[in-house]
């Protein structure tokens, strides 16, 4: 998903973006977990980074669509702290890219 919210995309289309980040990191946890995501301790930190424009200012609603999903997947282990800033690009004119610390069980 590409483009700049507040300049070609609007609010809803950045949550989506920030949602299906969430869940290609979901989908990196699980491989590298060998397929078990009972190991997930707790989701300690998202970072969601907003191709935006320079009036845009609802990053943090954005990120709301990562946000949201770790909590609905992982209940209480996936309330986690989160930084949301606006970037002026992302590589390939992704609309949004979010990284996460997530403690696992040995």
């Amino acid at each position: 998903m590409t483009g700049r919210l507040g300049e070609d995309r609007d609010l809803d289309y950045g949550r989506q973006a920030a949602e299906r980040c969430g869940l290609m990191l979901v989908a990196q946890i699980k491989k590298t977990l060998g397929g078990d995501l009972g190991r997930v301790e707790r989701v300690v930190k998202l970072g969601v980074f907003v191709n935006s424009a320079a009036d845009f200012t609802d990053q943090p609603k954005v990120a709301n669509g990562a946000s949201e999903l770790m909590q609905a997947l992982f209940g209480e282990a996936g309330r986690h702290a989160r930084s949301a800033v606006g970037v002026p690009a992302l590589p390939l004119g992704a609309a949004v890219e979010v990284d996460a610390v997530v403690a696992i069980r040995s």
